[in-house]
């Protein structure tokens, strides 16, 4: 996609069509690590962020809008507004970055989206986290379905990616094969954002936090949690304080973090190497006691 006189180019065209006003301008803007990423300035004087990347499957896009607008409904954070979609692209409703966001206000409004639901633990459509593809054809148990759903699918492709050695996929299948005993109390399922690193909650310029990039499913509220405190991320005393004050998480929760952040060390062992495997290795040693 052209940065200049972009309604030269065939993806610009569409956008212009799909969003009802001309182009006038594209410009390069962080946009993760898969996407590149825009900053489209229409006629009618609005301003769209847009993501696109060469081979993208063509449900992709559709997919990560729907997930945005099943976030949306509860009302309960700011989620982007879908502007445009298809094939190639994904066009939102631009937020004009901050600095920190309110953390009352994050644990607040993700206990209220967690405690909107879902039909069932899984989705309507596999979950795409870039070239990672992962069923999600709904099961009725939730540990099932994180063992089967989650997890075992990534063991032989890090295994066989050489970022998982034998005794680390072998520790992983034992945590599966525990996991009605590991996963703690039942709970119904909730309304997840399923990649909700930091990176993935944008402040605004007045602190409102807002949820982008999702792949969203019916899912244990704790894994999203578990996924804030990855990578140095976090709803911290008062985002946690605000969201028990709303959704009390159930006793020994603190114990399970790491067994939910099995499934994004996982990820990221697939698709980027290095240490990830060895953390997702000690990580499953602990939980199968070997």
């Amino acid at each position: 996609m052209a940065q200049r006189h972009p309604a030269d180019g065939p993806r610009a065209v569409a956008l212009a069509a799909a969003a009802g006003s001309a182009v006038l301008e594209l410009r390069p803007v962080a946009g993760g690590d898969l996407n590149d990423a825009y900053a489209a300035d229409l006629a009618d004087g609005r301003r769209l962020f847009v993501k696109t990347r060469e081979g993208a499957p063509p449900s992709e896009y559709a997919t990560e809008a729907a997930g945005l607008r099943w976030l949306a409904e509860p009302g309960a954070l700011r989620v982007p507004e879908v502007v445009a979609v298809g094939e190639t692209f994904l066009a939102l409703a631009w937020v004009e970055p901050g600095g920190a966001h309110d953390a009352e206000e994050l644990g607040r409004g993700l206990a209220l989206v967690h405690g909107a639901g879902a039909p069932g633990f899984g989705g309507p459509q596999p979950m795409r986290l870039g070239p990672v593809v992962l069923p999600d054809e709904p099961l009725s148990s939730w540990p099932a379905f994180y063992a089967e759903r989650r997890l075992m699918p990534l063991v032989g492709a890090a295994r066989d990616g050489g970022a998982l050695d034998v005794a680390g996929a072998a520790a992983v299948e034992a945590v599966c094969a525990r996991m009605n005993d590991l996963a703690g109390p039942p709970e119904t399922p909730a309304r997840l954002h399923g990649d909700l690193w930091a990176g993935n909650v944008l402040a605004d310029t007045d602190g409102h936090p807002w949820l982008i990039d999702p792949a969203a499913y019916g899912g244990h509220r704790e894994v999203d949690l578990a996924m804030l405190t990855l990578f140095g991320g976090g709803l911290g005393a008062r985002g946690l304080a605000a969201y028990e004050e709303v959704a009390p998480l159930a006793d020994g929760w603190r114990d399970r973090v790491e067994l939910w952040q099995l499934f994004p060390l996982l990820v990221h062992a697939v698709l980027f190497g290095g240490g990830y495997g060895a953390s997702a290795a000690r990580i499953a040693r602990r939980y199968a006691g070997v």
